[in-house]
């Protein structure tokens, strides 16, 4: 009997072991195909940003100042060859725009006082997506006369057919700097004031 309780009890373990050896087989087999599939696949594209020195910022300075170009000069086709046919425009007042209504507004010529410029600050390359960071200067009439705006842009491009092309912008316009000086603390106060106590 304890011959047989003893076979049963060998079986039994070396069931175990097997059982456990194939499961840490199959677990190592599985984390080494994670592994091989995450590095095999489409190499992670890093963001780098560009110094100014750099090729692609001048790279896009060109095209920003063809884009420029094209508004100051009214080209619907110079227009139509920077922007995206899914381009959209957030303007600095909020106004959201496509590239058939920039078109339009450069055909029609409304605003004969129009003059961009545009400079670029910095690049990140994202694969066949480009980021382009900087600052521009926009002149232009309002309903209630000329103004000069100066702001910073945010512009992405997407790679196409050996180019770039513009598929969204965004504009801010800086604060203009006041000539209002801070009123002067009195050097009476104290440094820290106790609520409902202190004035």
């Amino acid at each position: 009997m304890l011959l047989i309780g003893s076979v049963i009890l060998n079986k039994w373990e070396f069931t175990v072991r097997m059982k456990y050896r194939f499961t840490c087989f199959c677990l190592a087999l599985f984390m080494s195909w994670t592994c091989f599939s995450q590095t095999a696949g489409t190499p992670v594209v890093k963001p780098t940003a560009t110094s100014a020195e750099s090729p692609e910022i001048r790279e896009f300075q060109k095209i920003e100042d063809s884009w420029a170009t094209a508004v100051n000069d009214r080209d619907q086709y110079g227009l139509e060859l920077v922007l995206s046919p899914l381009f959209v425009d957030v303007s600095a007042s909020g106004d959201i725009t496509t590239r058939n209504q920039q078109v339009a507004s450069v055909l029609t010529g409304e605003d004969k006082t129009i003059h961009l410029e545009q400079r670029v600050i910095t690049v990140r390359m994202l694969g066949d997506i480009a980021v382009a960071n900087g600052t521009y200067s926009l002149h232009h009439k309002v309903s209630a006369g000329p103004v000069d705006e100066k702001g910073v842009f945010t512009h992405v491009f997407e790679r196409t057919r050996g180019g770039w092309l513009c598929i969204n912008s965004q504009r801010t316009v800086l604060r203009e700097d006041t000539n209002i000086k801070p009123k002067k603390r009195n050097d009476a106060e104290l440094p820290f004031h106790i609520p409902l106590l202190s004035k």
